[in-house]
């Protein structure tokens, strides 16, 4: 009779048990992600506005809150795909503004569906931060129409899909194994 292969075993089941690991670590991104968007939406409702963010790490505890800043000169302005506040696709005009104290940020002016950029001069700019960061003008500039609001709805939270994936990887390769060793049993 044939003896249980140790070394295989030991990989499989290491493995088996870093894909449930992954799967439960994907539900706890799941509920982080809830909390995340739970804390978004709310921000969406606050009225007050804060100071705009110069980074990333700024930005996030103000995502979807309304800001305001002054572009004294602007850089670029460059077009990207977007849709309006109707859910119509074309262009948004994003124009680089450069700050008064020598940083820079990125506002998006509004939609249109013209891949011409937008002719802007600057200046008060009231809007929404969304992730980048960037100030979503509202309302709209340089004679653009309202681009789509940011939508923390939007954000993908896969991590439940995520999860059942790596419990289904787990279950599969113990199945494969357990038949693979099954059928080494019997010839033996």
């Amino acid at each position: 009779m044939r003896r249980l292969p140790i070394f295989a075993t030991l990989l499989v089941l290491a493995a088996v048990g870093v894909m449930i690991r992954l799967g439960f670590w994907q539900l706890d991104r799941l509920h982080q992600k809830e909390a995340l968007l739970t804390r978004y939406a709310a921000a969406q409702g606050m009225s007050a506005e804060v100071p705009f963010p110069r980074d990333e790490r700024a930005a996030e505890p103000l995502l979807y809150r309304h800001a305001r800043i002054d572009c004294p000169k602007v850089g670029a302005v460059s077009v990207i795909a977007g849709h309006n506040a109707k859910g119509e696709t074309g262009m948004a005009h994003v124009a680089d503004c450069l700050l008064a104290d020598g940083g820079t940020t990125r506002v998006v002016l509004g939609w249109s569906r013209d891949p011409k950029p937008a002719l802007w001069q600057g200046g008060a700019v009231g809007g929404v931060i969304a992730p980048g960061p960037r100030l979503v003008a509202d309302p709209p500039l340089a004679g653009l129409e309202a681009n789509a609001r940011p939508d923390p709805g939007d954000l993908p939270n896969n991590h439940l899909a995520y999860a059942v994936q790596w419990f289904l990887f787990a279950a599969t390769a113990l199945v494969i194994y357990g038949l693979a060793i099954r059928k080494r049993l019997r010839a033996a």
